[in-house]
This record gives C-alpha cells, sequence and structure tokens, in this order.
C-alpha cells in the first residue's frame, strides 16, 4: 500500500510504500488489550518489601516472665502487636511479569500499527539531526510538525536530536526495536521515519 508521507525540510508531500501485511491488517481488539496489559505489568518494579517477626532484629529473650507479674503474656518483644514489631502479612516482593508469546507481541504490533493509520494518527516523515542539540531548534521543528504529544520513531536515533527533545516531557523518541504496542497507544501521534516503517514491514510482515 501506498501512503504520502510527509518531508518536513521542505514540506512537501512524497508517497512511501508500506507492507500491506502490517500496515493493513484487522483491528484485533482483545489480542491489543492483552499485550498491552502485559507489556505495562511488566514494567511494574514490586519491589515493595516488609519485614515479618522472624525478621525484625531483637526479641530474642522473652520480656518478662510468663506468670505473675500482672501484665499480659509476652513472648517477643518483635511481635505485630508491639512498637517496632513485625508486620503480621508483611509486603514481599513479587514478579508481576506476564507471559506473552513472539507470536501475540507481533500480532499486537501489527493491529496498533494499522489502526493508527486508518485513524490517520501515524505519519511517515523524513528527519534530519539537529546542527545541535538545542530545546529552540527542537521547539521549531515541534511546530512545523503540528505541536507536541506525539511519538517519533526512527531506524538510528541522531544524537543531537534525541539530546533536544528528551527535555519536551510529552513528546518520546527511540529507535523502532524498543518500541512496543503501549508505546505505540501512549501518545496522540506516531511519526516514523520510511528505514523504520521498512524494518517493521520485515519484522512483523
Amino acid at each position: 500500500m501506498q501512503v504520502n508521507g510527509m518531508v518536513v525540510s521542505s514540506g512537501k508531500a512524497q508517497p512511501v510504500e508500506l507492507a500491506d501485511a502490517v500496515f493493513a491488517v484487522p483491528y484485533n481488539e482483545a489480542l491489543l488489550h492483552q499485550v498491552v496489559v502485559a507489556q505495562l505489568a511488566g514494567l511494574r518494579s514490586g519491589t515493595a518489601a516488609q519485614k515479618n517477626r522472624s525478621a525484625v532484629r531483637g526479641g530474642g529473650r522473652k520480656p518478662w516472665k510468663q506468670k505473675g507479674s500482672g501484665r499480659a503474656r509476652a513472648g517477643s518483644i518483635r511481635s505485630p502487636l508491639w512498637r517496632g514489631g513485625g508486620r503480621a502479612f508483611p509486603g514481599v516482593t513479587q514478579n508481576y511479569a506476564q507471559k506473552v508469546n513472539k507470536k501475540m507481541w507481533a500480532g499486537a504490533m501489527r493491529t496498533a500499527l494499522a489502526e493508527l493509520l486508518r485513524q490517520g494518527r501515524l505519519q511517515i516523515v523524513v528527519v534530519e539531526d539537529f546542527a545541535e542539540p538545542r530545546a529552540r531548534l527542537a521547539r521549531d521543528w515541534l511546530q512545523k510538525v503540528g505541536g507536541s504529544d506525539l511519538l517519533l520513531v526512527m531506524d538510528e536515533v541522531p544524537e543531537n536530536l534525541f539530546l533536544a527533545l528528551r527535555n519536551f516531557p510529552q513528546v518520546g523518541i527511540a529507535g523502532w526495536q524498543d518500541i512496543g504496542p503501549a508505546d505505540l497507544l501512549r501518545y496522540g501521534r506516531v511519526l516514523m521515519d520510511a528505514q523504520a516503517a521498512a524494518k517493521f514491514g520485515e519484522v512483523y510482515g
């Protein structure tokens, strides 16, 4: 299939060939939802950790004798009832990752790219590196392409372009191999160079 690619430097459009096997597949909402949830779950750190009564330091000796003191029975100062004691049901580290095989991941990438193209949220662009990593140059470039809230996907990310655009919180820039379905749907628009689109066609086609 052919779409019109926008050449940022000259403002003229030229036809770009895209792989039908990737950019023209039907929308599969159930698959896309499952893979996006799995990708976001894998990003959770799961590092919450608390100590139970056996992990808290101290408490090896019985505070007072069992009977005769008039106080309640106590076997350790590290009981969950005591200040400084261990937690009764502590949080533990856990892995939130969900299994997604390569076939499901590829299918989700295809349906996400195709749907973005159908909605007009995916554009093929020609992007040149900046002369220097300046936010002013990045701001002028964003005005040319229609504002922020976009993800720029490239075959190889130029250093000056990356350094200049990373100062804008609503702009993402990454190589095509670092992109997942959740990344594509996070932004309002996706700008992609022709080389990255060709790589998507080779890998997922």
